[in-house]
């Protein structure tokens, strides 16, 4: 049985390091891993592959009937990974990007292989056709989303649940990518347990983190004894066992600014 996961969260919140440090983790247990960056930075992979890997629609461009090597690179621990890409910034549709990178790899026979993960890198500001392919499309079986205690993260995080809801997704779980926010952590699960999920894992801000993704590593290759690389193996084993998946309910948007307000 693949395990096939989306990760939301709004821009720059740390969805990208989070797919990439878990892939990582679950690279060196040995698993079968495919990631797949749905956003047009291109930016998901770089850290598993070592630099930025070409897009598949910048490659559609110029090759019409590409090959997997074309497309699919391996980088740490044989990791599949994967670029969707998009048009340029205010030309086109970022989702129509995704739509044909997903095409184009099952065309390839890619999702018929022997794949333990796939894990999917989601543009998470806007809720748009890009947001909706993955599980529209049924590639992905459950949602995470990555969000910390600020109000714009949790603000977007409901506005995710709501497309969640609408497109009847399993959500597994809220993940803490903490930003050293008064009371962050109370908080996120307060949150969770407002939507109907529950946090199935926290990551505490560290400049070691940027560090290695400055060398274009993640922290489980460059810094594997660190406090930090055993976070991201707890959150990698929470989510391979977690059985509390729900439909979520977001709230109201007078519910949610009541909410946060109660913190302030």
């Amino acid at each position: 049985m693949i395990k096939k996961i989306a990760i939301y969260g709004k821009g720059g919140i740390g969805k990208s390091t989070t797919v990439a440090n878990l892939s990582a983790v679950w690279g060196s247990e040995n698993l079968n891993c495919l990631v797949i960056g749905c956003d047009p930075k291109a930016d998901t992979t770089r850290t598993l592959y070592g630099s930025r890997i070409p897009t598949v629609v910048n490659t559609l461009k110029d090759n019409r009937s590409p090959t997997k090597e074309d497309l699919v690179f391996e980088g740490f621990k044989d990791i599949q990974c994967v670029e969707s890409g998009g048009p340029e910034p205010g030309v086109g549709c970022a989702g129509r990007g995704v739509i044909v990178a997903m095409k184009r790899l099952e065309n390839l026979g890619i999702f018929d292989e022997d794949l333990d993960v796939v894990v999917y890198d989601v543009l998470g500001d806007v809720v748009c056709g890009g947001f909706s392919v993955p599980l529209r499309e049924k590639y992905a079986d459950e949602v995470l989303i990555v969000t910390s205690g600020e109000y714009m993260a949790l603000y977007a995080a409901n506005n995710i649940v709501r497309g969640v809801k609408k497109l009847k997704g399993n959500l597994s779980g809220i993940v803490c990518n903490c930003r050293n926010v008064e009371r962050e952590e109370e908080i996120v699960n307060d949150f969770a347990k407002k939507i109907g999920t529950h946090v199935i894992g926290t990551i505490h801000r560290s400049n070691l983190i940027q560090d290695a993704e400055l060398d274009a590593k993640t922290v489980i290759e460059k810094y594997p004894e660190s406090e930090e690389a055993q976070e991201y193996r707890n959150l990698a084993s929470s989510i391979m066992t977690n059985e509390n998946i729900s439909t979520p309910e977001p709230m109201g948007d007078e519910e949610f600014e009541e909410f946060f307000k109660s913190y302030m």
